[in-house]
């Protein structure tokens, strides 16, 4: 077996294992990140660790000290019409400063630079930036000083200004036929339309690295950079190469990487995909199960005049991330006309269930839409057994995810010491570039810009976790 061989092989044995021991801290609802309207940055050097065995140079942003030094920089959740104030003091061999684009921001204190106030090198000099969030939406911000290298080395990060009237507390909805349902609040929006509503979010910020010009910068030998030389090697979703993408938040062996990115998810429910380009190159993000609604760029939604909707709105299944610009998308997955009951026999004991057709959800037309409006069911297809007959498990190989059976939530018979990293009976989906070179981690597949959806159970519980 080849060297290169055998690092996949444990590649693919500490994903596994990872997932297995962080499950239960993983599911999510909210993104990660700092509320407020008051913020006190650090720039600061440190290096973060690579699935791959490296150790990388980089420049970030720490909240108060750089002990909580960060890639990419803090996650920023606001209201919109706050007044947010960030405060920046540099422990960087150079002076730094911060640009957030899409916002009307004053600065204060340091240095005059080309594009806004600078801190000044390892001073106690603060900069002190302001602007009023008055659009909600997902938005970026980067080192404004030289931002070919500062950004590069990770001077950036996400805000995510949250509407007027956002309520994220989840709703208790009693039924009859299937128990008492968890359901998301209708104020949980990402922009003042119904069209933006969404059952969870997660944020994706993708970006790339070239090493050796990390060690370069780092080095101080800058002269000797030859950006049109600049050749990425890794590829991140949150600061995070796979398989650690797959890691708890606040990993403590990933001390400056504390964002994961695990989407998960329930038949028919709203996923609200916040996405940033910030690198160099454009990243082409795929998501296997369904297509995506794209809703609004650049915090604006993609509406033909004010109150629309997203009315100008595009379905895709692969969306092209370009640097510098942010992108809100919603992914439903829906099942219909599958041809197969996909929550298995409701004749048999361990998978008694009805289908109950009753309001159309998206309408509100209170007529039958072929969909159970609790479980999502396709009513069409209930009670309709799998078209294929499945091997014996003697003629099985089984895969770390595989819950025994193919129906959603319902676990089978298993070998010994096989599976046991789906305990939920989970269906899941590869999200990943859709550029083969973006998936390996310093040209070692698997890894780079990839994780996965988890599509659970309607009776399973992701919003209270």
């Amino acid at each position: 077996m080849s060297k290169k061989s055998i690092q996949v092989k444990r590649l693919a044995m500490i994903s596994l294992s990872v997932f297995l021991a962080s499950l239960s801290q993983i599911t999510q609802a909210v993104i990660d990140g700092e509320s407020g309207t008051n913020f006190n940055f650090v720039a600061c050097t440190f290096n973060i660790l690579t699935p791959d065995g490296d150790s990388v140079p980089m420049y970030g942003y720490g909240l108060d000290s750089c002990d909580k030094a960060q890639y990419p920089g803090p996650t920023l959740i606001v209201n919109q019409n706050d007044t947010v104030t960030i405060n920046l003091t540099n422990q960087l061999p150079f002076p730094t400063s911060i640009v957030f684009p899409g916002q009307n921001s004053n600065a204060s204190g340091g240095d005059k630079g080309l594009l806004t106030q600078e801190a000044p090198i390892s001073s106690s000099a603060t900069v002190t930036y302001t602007f009023t969030a008055d659009k909600p939406g997902t938005f970026m911000y980067e080192s404004g000083t030289n931002p070919a290298l500062q950004t590069e080395m990770g001077l950036l990060g996400a805000i995510v200004v949250r509407p007027t009237g956002f309520d994220n507390t989840p709703q208790q909805v009693e039924t009859t036929s299937h128990g008492t349902i968890e359901k998301a609040n209708p104020n949980q929006k990402a922009y003042n339309h119904s069209d933006s509503f969404f059952d969870y979010e997660y944020l994706f910020i993708l970006t790339e690295m070239d090493p050796d010009l990390h060690r370069q910068y780092a080095q101080g030998r800058f002269q000797q950079v030859d950006n049109t030389q600049y050749r990425p090697v890794l590829w991140f979703i949150n600061g995070r190469n796979f398989p650690n993408t797959l890691s708890p938040t606040n990993d403590p062996s990933l001390p400056h990487q504390p964002y994961s990115i695990v989407p998960q998810t329930r038949p028919g429910e709203k996923v609200l995909l916040r996405m940033v380009g910030g690198s160099r190159h454009a990243h082409p993000f795929h998501t296997h199960g369904a297509n995506f609604q794209v809703i609004a760029q650049d915090g604006q939604l993609l509406e033909s005049a004010p109150g629309a909707g997203a009315d100008l709105g595009r379905a895709d299944y692969t969306l092209l991330v370009y640097p510098g610009q942010t992108y809100d998308s919603l992914f439903v997955w829906i099942g219909k006309e599958m041809g197969w009951d996909l929550y298995g026999d409701p004749n048999q004991a361990g998978s008694a269930h009805t289908c109950n057709d009753l309001v159309n959800n998206d309408t509100g037309n209170n007529e039958p839409d072929n969909f159970d409006d609790v479980t999502y069911e396709w009513c069409p297809d209930h009670g309709k057994a799998l078209p294929v007959n499945l091997p014996s498990i003697q003629d099985l190989t089984f895969g770390g995810f595989y819950s025994g059976t193919p129906f959603l939530g319902k676990e089978g018979t298993l070998p010994p010491e096989e599976g046991g990293l789906n305990p939920e009976a989970a269906y899941l989906f590869a999200w990943h570039s859709h550029n083969e070179r973006e998936l390996v981690n310093n040209d070692v597949f698997p890894g780079g810009m990839f994780t996965g959806l988890f599509l659970h159970s309607y009776n399973v519980s992701i919003l209270s976790q």
